[in-house]
């Protein structure tokens, strides 16, 4: 993939590594229970930044039915705020890479314009909230058709192409992020905003990776190890969508604080049926939770079963790759982290949960996510 400007990976990488930054601290927001603490969106409270003087949250208290906790407030707002920064450097990254095509530029600002007027739209004019919705949706959907379109005419020997996708797939997380809010943290909806979070970070990963100028890593080796890789990042990402499942229904601590055992039983009752209802409807407020232990326990046990597959396979590959030269460093890289993980995911349980090392496993994951894909995105075999 060539580069479309002499500075694009560099911009490129800064989005990587702010995406990590709004990840980690995007689960930071979730497990302090601060994902409802500013109750619209994308404004707090009506506020671009959250109320902190005593008459603002008097005025709040008395306009919205949840009381402002300021110690919690700040953290969804500001995660709000570098997200929308994330945003802006992946539509410059866009804009970017459209330059040399036909329409190009024109595609991602009539998209991004769209968008921008669905937000005020969305929150209301003159109180007409029920056409206002209908109308931003529709605005939403033809703002994603067109980069779906700019897409399709692109080519893939430039970043245009992809850089498009990865602009409709942000606009999508930022809509997951408002569903998150006023759909009262329904478990499938944070689900999909951790998912979507982590495939910008990955989309993000190989873009910068590709346009980066020398880091093929040329081995004989690769096309095996790719194979493998493959199937371990499939794995990963069940893995993680189960442990998002978990933190969303709040079944981190279902089994108590036992480890390897379950509320002291290899196999306590289980309620599969109910722990993987993915739709509940609308109005619920699920803060908190609202499974029985039965399902809980069952989410919990998927979660570490699942990890006996991801471990065992990821660290195969490891293994594989500290044993072939030019690879040492990150098959080494990838053993750590994996370890790290483990660790973090058996203290989460035996330790109560504590905030630091359940934001801390949040990190691994994407950090493991990040090694698995830029690896996949150098490796190549010799032409």
């Amino acid at each position: 993939m060539n580069s479309p400007h002499r500075h694009y990976h560099r911009l490129a990488w800064a989005a990587v590594l702010l995406a990590l930054c709004v990840i980690v601290f995007g689960g930071f927001v979730r497990l302090s229970n601060a994902g409802l603490s500013c109750p619209d969106w994308p404004t707090c409270y009506g506020k671009a930044t959250w109320p902190t003087q005593d008459h603002e949250i008097a005025s709040a208290n008395e306009s919205f039915e949840r009381m402002v906790e300021v110690s919690k407030a700040w953290r969804e707002q500001f995660h709000r705020h570098i997200a929308a920064l994330l945003g802006i450097l992946v539509f410059a990254l866009a804009l970017l890479a459209a330059r040399r095509h036909r329409l190009g530029i024109a595609s991602v600002l009539a998209a991004a314009s769209l968008v921008a007027l669905s937000i005020p739209i969305y929150t209301g004019i003159e109180g007409q909230f029920a056409s206002n919705h209908v109308l931003s949706v529709a605005l939403f959907i033809v703002a994603e058709l067109i980069l779906l379109a700019h897409a399709l005419r692109g080519s893939n020997t430039d970043a245009a192409r992809f850089s498009s996708l990865l602009l409709g797939v942000i606009i999508f997380q930022a809509v997951l992020g408002m569903w998150t809010v006023i759909w009262l943290v329904k478990p499938v909806i944070v689900m999909a905003h951790l998912l979507g979070g982590l495939l910008t970070m990955s989309m993000l990963t190989w873009l910068a990776f590709k346009t980066t100028p020398g880091s093929a890593l040329v081995l004989a080796e690769a096309p095996r190890l790719r194979r493998l890789l493959w199937i371990g990042l499939g794995l990963l990402v069940v893995q993680i969508a189960l442990g998002g499942w978990t933190s969303a229904n709040y079944a981190a601590l279902a089994c108590g604080t036992d480890f390897p055992t379950c509320l002291g039983q290899w196999w306590p009752q289980q309620d599969y049926a109910e722990a993987f209802v993915l739709w509940r409807g609308i109005g619920v407020d699920y803060e908190g939770g609202v499974l029985d232990g039965a399902a809980r326990v069952a989410i919990q046990m998927s979660h570490r079963m699942m990890a006996l597959l991801v471990v065992g396979h990821l660290l195969v590959v490891g293994l594989r790759m500290v044993r072939t030269p030019g690879l040492v460093f990150w098959g080494a890289v990838l053993l750590v982290l994996l370890s790290a993980q483990v660790a973090l995911g058996i203290s989460n349980v035996m330790l109560g949960l504590p905030l630091w090392v359940a934001t801390a496993h949040n990190a691994g994951a994407a950090l493991l996510l990040f090694t698995v894909v830029g690896l996949l995105a150098r490796l190549r075999a010799p032409e």
